[in-house]
């Protein structure tokens, strides 16, 4: 896929993986729009790059999506949706049977999952009218294998994924221009998992191989301990599953595991 001269809808973009991949899709002669919450994490993008065009939209809010759908189509539309924004929410105890728990399952869903597909059917007719264009979902390493410190996070992902693989083969059967790719990124280090002291990738490698695999057309494209982790999984996957649940990790949950 030729990425020069593409318009890029990054979602999430005001910082962390979002505003990196922004960053190299600018120096590669893209045209680059950033979503996010924050008002002032946008501001600081536009300042740090003054080419980006920020919108602020919530991915988890119906209403702003069908605004930002609104304002793209005022700009021109674009050629690729990356869907980047996401969110995990930290148990606030091991005891999972509370309200709080499944506050933030719901809220992880709806970011992680949902969102993707409300702006999937809404940018679908404008991705389709280009000569190509592309949707970009970002799932994980949990969703090869689950987290059990991570468990709501890890189902949200899977549900992305599998939608994505369905989304990829039911356009194919239409024939469709649209190209459908999924990154799966192992842990990256970013505000969201600073205070975790597990091995991390750059945004900035991430973010290269992510090109490299959209230049090519690696419509799955496992970065890092992603691709391990796949391998393994296929031949062994209780290894897998230790891998990704070490003991110190499953210490902690003793007590609630019966």
């Amino acid at each position: 896929m030729n990425l020069k001269g593409k318009t890029i809808l990054i979602t999430g973009g005001g910082s962390g993986i979002g505003l990196e991949a922004a960053r190299q899709f600018l120096q590669i002669g893209a045209t680059v729009l950033i979503t996010g919450r924050n008002q002032g994490k946008l501001d600081a993008a536009k300042k740090a790059y003054p080419n980006l065009i920020t919108i602020q939209s919530d991915a988890g809010n119906a209403d702003d999506a069908d605004e930002l759908f609104d304002r793209v189509t005022q700009l021109g539309g674009i050629d690729i949706l990356y869907h980047n924004a996401g969110v995990g929410v930290p148990p606030k105890s091991l005891g999972i049977a509370d309200a709080a728990h499944v506050k933030g399952a719901v809220y992880e869903m709806e970011v992680n999952y949902f969102a993707v597909i409300r702006l999937n059917n809404l940018f679908m007719d404008m991705l389709t009218s280009r000569s190509e264009s592309a949707i970009i979902t970002t799932t994980s390493i949990l969703s090869i294998v689950p987290s059990l410190i991570e468990a709501t996070y890890s189902a949200s992902k899977s549900a992305l994924a599998f939608y994505t693989r369905s989304l990829r083969a039911h356009l194919e059967i239409l024939k469709s221009n649209v190209k459908i790719f999924e990154l799966l990124p192992p842990l990256v280090d970013t505000d969201m998992v600073a205070d975790r002291d597990d091995k991390k990738i750059s945004p900035a490698h991430l973010v290269k191989v992510l090109i490299k695999g959209l230049q090519q057309d690696t419509y799955t494209i496992r970065v890092g301990d992603s691709k391990l982790i796949y391998f393994i999984n296929r031949l062994f996957p209780k290894l897998a599953f230790g891998l990704i649940n070490p003991r110190k990790d499953n210490a902690a949950l003793n007590p609630i595991i019966k």
